[in-house]
């Protein structure tokens, strides 16, 4: 049941368009960093895909919880894991993020097509090719028993 007042999509973008998430490292390490979200219950990840410079994520927040905390806790708890566990010294994110109301199940499924073509237009994969950073490549690999991170 979708709780229109709660979900958002957001975007937000590294500092000055580093391509910071480019990396299997660090990409791994955001989605570890969605997973202890999620486990610690702050809100409920429906979709995401980590760009080379940015992210977009399908969130649905929690009574107790803003979208501004939300993006507050994932900007800040990559960014500290970046350089207390990779040595990073720099800016990891451009100040404040981008959002929008999911209202309806049409808005939500084309935020979700949005997302899945993200890759495909940036020329990251071709067609027919998974992304690895995903929402829908990573549960299909654990719904297959391959080894991926719990947050679906």
């Amino acid at each position: 049941m979708l709780n229109p007042s709660r979900i958002f999509f957001a975007t937000t973008k590294t500092s000055m368009g580093l391509r910071l998430l480019q990396s299997e490292r660090n990409a791994n390490l955001l989605i570890d960093v969605f997973r202890s979200l999620i486990a610690e219950h702050k809100f409920t990840l429906h979709d995401f895909v980590i760009m080379p410079d940015h992210i977009h994520i399908l969130i649905e927040v929690r009574d107790d919880m803003t979208i501004e905390k939300a993006m507050q806790l994932i900007k800040g708890r990559f960014s500290h894991r970046l350089s207390h566990e990779c040595g990073y010294t720099g800016e990891v994110w451009q100040r404040g993020f981008t959002e929008v109301q999911v209202m309806n199940r049409q808005a939500f499924e084309g935020h979700r097509e949005y997302i899945a073509e993200n890759p495909l237009k940036a020329g990251l994969v071709h067609e027919g090719e998974e992304y690895s950073f995903c929402f829908r490549t990573l549960a299909e690999r654990r719904s297959a028993g391959a080894k991926a991170p719990e947050y679906v």
